[in-house]
């Protein structure tokens, strides 16, 4: 059994808590009944939340509810006794978490802006690739989305992906910037590699990125474009899971080449070839709850003060920052 002092607790703890399966447990941080926050590859509740989500369920019975909605099998509500904690005040919206997921530097800066805002969410980094993050999103462990995800078929970005996943769900997608994609290569680019298509040469040596990914989900696509077998090329299964550490693998003359953004070039030592053009949008869910803070970040994003600070960064294109580029009726 958990200890009720404890800060924070797992899945499994709550489940033995509640005396509910895991997969109840799941259930109701899916639909928002219960807070939750990811750190790593673990799901973690904090003590209050799981007293506020027990005051709240107190006259309704939602967790035996729950749990006869999965299992078929009603479990016997909660009993407290004398050393549980009395429940917390319920904590409305404008105090609670938001998890933001994604690995772009501009999101640091809009999780401070945000927290500077005065709305009093408190922002945490989940710093997860592109595809897992939208995943992330539709199980209900993230609160906002960036998203760089190339779709061959449309040559768009971004909006065929998230439609799939969210498939049913209310969400709009906000433009953060524009960046410059490509590929790393060694100084003075002695592989002469210039384009998708040079994947083909054999003597050529990768480093890819992660599954999940933005940049794997480009170099894939593009590849499959080009008809070319991407585990035939060496190097393709060993993956890093940020740009520099692909550019650094390319500096270090481990590989030849590897995909990533262009304001990581200068910073590790490596040349860089333009590509495409990314379109990195973020993704919230329509709801009356977020309602808030979804208008706070639009004035966030279009702020020249905002504006002016990642643009002191360097290597972004913010002419769409701030625009809706799709929003569900």
């Amino acid at each position: 059994m958990a200890n009720h002092q404890a800060a924070s607790y797992t899945t499994e703890e709550i489940a033995d808590l509640l005396k509910v399966s895991k997969l109840t447990v799941y259930d109701l941080i899916k639909k928002g009944d219960l807070r939750a926050y990811r750190v790593g590859r673990q799901m973690r509740i904090d003590a209050e939340d799981l007293e506020a989500y027990k005051d709240k369920s107190k006259s309704g019975g939602l967790i035996e509810k729950q749990e006869k909605v999965i299992s078929e099998t009603a479990e016997k509500p909660i009993q407290r006794t004398e050393s549980t904690p009395p429940p917390r005040p319920y904590r409305p919206a404008s105090q609670r978490k938001l998890i933001i997921s994604g690995q772009d530097i501009s999101l640091d800066l809009l999780a401070n802006a945000i927290e500077r805002s005065g709305t009093g969410y408190r922002p945490l980094r989940s710093y997860t690739g592109s595809l897992n993050s939208l995943l992330a999103m539709y199980e209900g462990e993230a609160d906002i989305v960036s998203t760089h995800l190339f779709d061959g078929e449309t040559g768009t970005y971004n909006i065929p992906y998230i439609k799939r996943i969210l498939t049913g769900r209310e969400f709009v997608v906000i433009n953060l910037l524009s960046r410059s994609a490509g590929l790393f290569v060694q100084k003075n680019n002695p592989k002469n590699i210039r384009t998708w298509r040079d994947f083909s040469i054999p003597s050529i040596r990768m480093v890819n990125r992660e599954i999940g990914s933005g940049a794997r989900v480009l170099f894939e696509e593009k590849l499959r474009l080009e008809g070319i077998i991407p585990r035939h090329i060496e190097g393709y299964h060993t993956e890093e899971l940020n740009h520099i550490a692909v550019a650094s693998k390319v500096a270090s003359g481990i590989a030849d080449v590897g995909v990533g953004i262009e304001k990581v070039a200068p910073m590790v030592g490596v040349d860089f070839i333009p590509l495409v053009q990314e379109q990195y949008d973020l993704v919230m869910y329509k709801t009356p709850e977020n309602e808030i803070v979804r208008s706070s970040i639009l004035s966030i994003l279009r702020s020249p003060e905002f504006q002016n600070e990642i643009g002191a960064l360097g290597g972004y294109d913010l002419s769409l920052t701030g625009t809706i580029m799709y929003e569900t009726e």
